[in-house]
């Protein structure tokens, strides 16, 4: 059975008092850490009839207090978070035995700001963005590549226009947990509550 001692105790002394600061600490050591993916999160929505769905999405960086990612807004996940903004996150860093929990409100970002990043993207990922039909049935792979082709011709020396359907979102916290494994199984878990303008920090037991 593994043991969880790879890091210092996760204590309320060196905890800072800001979450988004201690997020921002441990990012920083997650992409220290040579991970293949530090900034990969899964995202949770639920439709609605209740039922919750959970994919991995990217993380694209704070605005405003927020944690950003980029979907196309008639995908499922787009199509849930219309209709429900609450979501939870989750960072999950299996070689500094770390995880940080994130629960919030969803809501768009600028067309501005969407449209920036749709064009500081690869051009091949953006031509990908304007192909699919994210979450849709489809008949077969070469029906996809196909579409994806006849694009790129089309659009052959000429750039490639932001799609309407296609943005960002930004989840604005209302509680973050941070966990840091510990031996035995008696792990760290400092949870920060929004408390008015504030924050309070919590020790919950493992």
């Amino acid at each position: 059975m593994s043991q969880y001692d790879k890091n210092p105790p996760l204590l309320e002394a060196d905890a800072l008092p800001d979450p988004l600061a201690q997020f921002a600490r441990w990012m920083s050591e997650a992409e220290a850490a040579g991970l293949i993916e530090p900034t990969a999160m899964t995202l949770a929505t639920v439709n609605g009839a209740g039922q919750p769905s959970a994919r991995m999405v990217l993380f694209k960086g704070l605005h405003e207090g927020a944690f950003t990612f980029y979907t196309n807004y008639k995908s499922r996940k787009g199509l849930e978070l219309s209709h429900q903004p609450k979501v939870s996150l989750l960072f999950w860093w299996d070689q500094l035995q770390r995880q940080i929990r994130i629960e919030g409100r969803a809501q768009r970002l600028s067309r501005e700001m969407s449209e920036q990043y749709f064009h500081a993207r690869p051009r091949a990922s953006q031509l990908s963005a304007m192909t699919s039909r994210q979450s849709q049935v489809v008949a077969t792979r070469d029906e996809l590549d196909a579409r994806y082709k006849a694009n790129e011709q089309r659009l052959e020396g000429q750039p490639v226009p932001h799609v309407e359907f296609w943005g960002g979102f930004g989840v604005k916290p209302e509680l973050m947990e941070f966990w840091q494994g510990r031996r035995d199984r008696l792990h760290d878990r400092l949870l920060y509550r929004r408390d008015k303008s504030s924050w309070k920090i919590e020790r919950l037991e493992p």
